[in-house]
């Protein structure tokens, strides 16, 4: 593990981008490194998710389903954080994360996560804008889809009751 080459992945990660070199040295220093031998399982769907995983060396593939049902969802590499939410708040992992081919990764507790926030409330704060933005942009695309559902609705209302008058 390289200390120096964790604090340059730490800071690819968007969510990580107003911390600064300091915060992420620590970060990275009281952090857990993980080593998933290819084929191994970083996480199973539907697990409960304590925290945030980076991953620093090799590829991960998301798949839903087990078995013969398992579906990719993507192939992720270097710099990829999966659980951002976890980091914040108690979940589960919405998909299964299997190494394709050795990886390291470094685990960010939901408790060390905070307690950085807590000793670096500028960080915080910061974090808390650019999430309530992302929030905010969220919001206005799901009111944009929400208005072409109804548009959808309405012509199809009035398909319906073109094809009823055509029966009469």
């Amino acid at each position: 593990m390289s200390l120096v080459r964790d604090i340059e992945i730490l800071r690819r990660v968007p969510l990580l981008a107003q911390f600064t070199e300091d915060q992420l040295r620590l970060l990275a220093f009281s952090a857990e490194t993980l080593q998933v031998p290819k084929g191994g399982t970083v996480f199973n769907e539907g697990e409960r998710a304590d925290g945030g995983i980076v991953l620093t060396i090799g590829n991960v593939q998301l798949e839903t389903g087990m078995g013969r049902v398992a579906r990719p969802r993507g192939t992720y590499g270097p710099g990829t954080l999966f659980g951002e939410n976890a980091l914040m708040a108690e979940g589960k992992r919405p998909a299964r994360a299997v190494a394709l081919e050795d990886c390291e990764l470094i685990r960010i507790r939901r408790a060390l996560f905070s307690r950085m926030l807590q000793e670096f409330p500028e960080t915080a704060q910061k974090l808390y804008v650019d999430r309530a933005n992302q929030f905010t942009q969220a919001t206005a695309a799901l009111a944009r889809v929400g208005r072409r559902l109804d548009e959808v609705e309405a012509l199809s209302e009035r398909h319906k009751k073109e094809v009823a008058s055509k029966r009469s």
